[in-house]
């Protein structure tokens, strides 16, 4: 993937309504308070430097998942509340997306000012790339910028089908995320090593083929680890397992092994016999757990084998979790991994998700080059699919 893209600074913005692509789908509480605002903050950089160039700035979102209906539940109303007040200005929210208020709006915003649309998927178009919805959002302004990396795989009209219509640039937040994501799958400091947890194999088939061309070491734990350490003869109790990739398991490793890439499986598991918070803990050889257990996270011996992989990393790429964080007992593995990898001098990238979420837990966020702010569009850009929200924008 080549993403060389125009970013907002190649552009002139000055006195042209430049509608902006935000990702600013916040969790929120049953009262619609919003829980963390981190990828509001997120925005900031590209919306200021929009409005302090004299453009007169047009936002938009989805936020959750109203299925083409509105929904007030789903209103972005509390993001335009707390974006004002991160901005110091009010930012006026248009009762529709691309209805009579909306264009109303669209049309009154003067330079240096900003408003924002409705929930775009309030909107049946919206999921469905809508060529009429893609066009309604267009002639509301005179430049396209798409900064939300979050759903920059999903071709949507607001994503993808807008830049048909509008010259179209990526904001600083996809600017950042192609550059070091880029430059870490084409030009990696070396030695690189890999990351790769989560509950399925099959969730990341397309990131190990991959990154085996890639890198000089990968390791895997997590869930699929137990599908691995079965098809190559393991005794793995009631882990879970994909029984119909036993096959492939054992294709990724000979793969592997042919391109001279080191692949490290747990060799020590922490079990327990159920799966619960308060589970005791017990410690077993890989592929050699008994028929009532279940492995829940990796071992002290995986921890240190791991963790001395990553030691002398240059560049060390991290997605999904090594165990079941969510419970303390279980953690002690994705713990060690994250200090591992913000302890080491490599270029350090986490691949959004569980991943970035135990970062951020664990305190470690300031520690990693770079957290990526999309999950299933980082997981595709390491697995070097085109994502179609990328490739719409123009080519410097």
């Amino acid at each position: 993937m080549d993403y060389n893209k125009k970013n907002v600074e190649d552009i002139d913005v000055s006195g042209k309504k430049v509608i902006v692509r935000c990702d600013f789908n916040v969790p929120q509480d049953e009262t619609g308070r919003i829980t963390d605002d981190k990828r509001i903050v997120a925005a900031l950089p590209t919306i200021k430097y929009l409005l302090e160039h004299n453009a007169a700035v047009i936002l938009c979102s989805h936020l959750g998942r109203p299925k083409g209906e509105v929904n007030m539940k789903y209103s972005l109303a509390p993001v335009a509340e707390r974006l004002g007040e991160l901005l110091g200005k009010q930012i006026k929210l248009a009762k529709d997306v691309v209805g009579e208020d909306a264009k109303r709006l669209a049309a009154e915003v003067k330079p240096g000012e900003a408003v924002m649309l409705e929930n775009v998927r309030f909107e049946k178009g919206e999921t469905k790339n809508d060529p009429a919805l893609a066009k309604a959002f267009a002639d509301m302004a005179d430049i396209y910028v798409n900064d939300a990396f979050g759903t920059a795989h999903r071709a949507h009209a607001s994503t993808a089908g807008i830049a048909d219509y509008l010259p179209a640039v990526c904001g600083y937040l996809i600017n950042k995320e192609i550059s070091i994501m880029g430059k870490a799958l084409a030009n990696p400091a070396r030695p690189f090593v890999a990351i790769l947890g989560g509950a399925k194999v099959s969730d990341k088939i397309g990131v190990i083929n991959n990154l085996i061309e890639k890198c000089d070491t990968i390791i895997i734990g997590g869930g699929m680890a137990y599908t691995f350490m079965k098809a190559q003869g393991g005794k793995i109790g009631t882990s879970l397992c994909e029984e119909d990739k036993l096959d492939l398991a054992n294709g990724l490793v000979k793969k592997a092994e042919e391109k001279g890439v080191k692949l490290l499986l747990p060799i020590d598991n922490v079990c327990a016999d159920h799966f619960a918070a308060d589970a005791e803990p017990v410690v077993y050889g890989a592929g050699e757990l008994p028929d009532n257990m279940m492995g829940l996270d990796i071992g002290p011996k995986t921890i240190e084998l791991f963790s001395n992989a990553v030691k002398d990393a240059g560049t060390v790429v991290w997605n999904g979790p090594m165990g079941v964080f969510e419970f303390d007992a279980f953690a002690v593995g994705t713990k060690a991994v994250a200090k591992a990898i913000a302890s080491s001098n490599a270029v350090s990238i986490i691949g959004g998700g569980d991943s970035a979420a135990a970062v951020e837990k664990l305190g470690f966020a300031d520690k990693m080059t770079h957290i990526s702010t999309g999950g299933g569009a980082s997981l595709e850009f390491l697995e070097g699919l085109e994502l179609p929200g990328i490739a719409c924008l123009n080519d410097k």
